[in-house]
């Protein structure tokens, strides 16, 4: 699954903002799918991935104890409009009420994004962030 939704990560994707990603090498893969703080969603059919959610859960050191990071959620060009996104949002709300973990966050980087995110019922924040990245 892993390395078929790396291939076609240009389908889940807007429009020229991608292209195929290199897959995880086996080891890297199955160290992925172990780690009990990802969680990736998906909704297929006919084995067919229609759509998936990848976030994480974070450990914080005070107040409530977890919140997750929507780090990435992609559907199919044919396939949207269709409620794939939104159902794949209310199996990770579900999963949070069932756990208590009351908060999620995502970087919403375009228009069409925070459109989504909005009718997820997702608010903006009250302070934005400024994103920092560094590659070693």
């Amino acid at each position: 699954m892993l390395a078929g939704l790396a291939r076609d990560d240009e389908d889940f994707d807007l429009d020229d903002r991608s292209e195929a990603l290199k897959p995880l090498r086996p080891a890297a893969a199955r160290a992925y799918l172990a780690d009990p703080h990802v969680l990736h969603w998906i909704e297929e059919e006919d084995g067919l991935v229609l759509g998936h959610l990848y976030c994480t859960v974070i450990r914080l050191r005070a107040g409530a104890p977890l919140e997750l990071l929507l780090y990435e959620i992609g559907v199919r060009k044919a396939h949207r409009r269709r409620g794939v996104g939104r159902r794949l949002m209310k199996t990770m709300f579900a999963w949070m009420r069932k756990r208590g973990v009351l908060e999620v966050w995502v970087l919403a980087d375009n228009p069409i994004a925070v459109k989504f995110y909005r009718a997820c019922r997702l608010r903006k924040a009250r302070e934005v962030p400024s994103y920092m990245t560094r590659v070693s």
